[in-house]
């Protein structure tokens, strides 16, 4: 898998953008900057953002390119970073350490999925917060960009179940207009979360 997004990241552009996702930028912007976890940050256009609001930001993924396009895109914004390349099944922090966790389009198959959701719970502090925003299965219909594979797609039924330990304090699908870098173009169905550690 790692060298699918390393084919897609050595392209010169900034394939979803070099601006935040939207509902992330809203979500941290209204909290007090803290520690982020960033897992699946791709080209990096989360994490910076984040260090820009004045966040201790830790973000990873497989791809080196996407890391080495993360690194660029900070230096350039003049923020640091840390970012390390690791499988999320794999990776750790320690435990009640960090304030948000925040998974935009980190998409995974089924088991790891359960297992990636449910560590994250334990990376949180209480009253830390997991925010999500990804595909659901109606994004099988469109162009926009996604896994193709349904059990890749959450429901609102799978993000309680996996978040079940926390409060929820958002989750909704919604139609939207996708907008970041030629990969995210177009009309897209999608679901946010927010869940908060009691």
């Amino acid at each position: 898998m790692s060298s699918y997004w390393n084919e897609r990241y050595s392209q010169k552009e900034y394939v979803y953008g070099e601006e935040p996702n939207v509902f992330f930028a809203e979500q941290i912007d209204r909290l007090k900057a803290g520690t982020i976890v960033l897992p699946c940050d791709g080209e990096g256009r989360n994490g910076v953002y984040a260090s820009r609001r004045g966040w201790v930001v830790y973000a990873f993924d497989m791809s080196i390119e996407g890391r080495n396009k993360a690194l660029q895109l900070a230096e350039k914004q003049n923020v640091q970073l840390s970012y390390t390349i690791e499988d999320a099944i794999k990776a750790t922090f320690p435990l009640e350490s960090v304030d948000v966790v925040a998974f935009i389009y980190a998409h995974f198959p089924m088991t790891v999925r359960k297992q990636v959701h449910k560590k994250a719970i334990t990376w949180l502090k209480p009253g830390g917060r997991i925010v999500l925003e990804a595909f659901n299965p109606l994004q099988l219909q469109n162009n926009s960009g996604g896994p193709k594979d349904v059990t890749m797609l959450y429901t609102e039924e799978i993000l309680l179940e996996d978040f079940d330990e926390l409060e929820t304090e958002l989750l909704m699908k919604i139609k939207t207009d996708l907008k970041e870098g030629k990969y995210h173009q177009g009309k897209a169905d999608i679901i946010r979360f927010v869940g908060i550690k009691k």
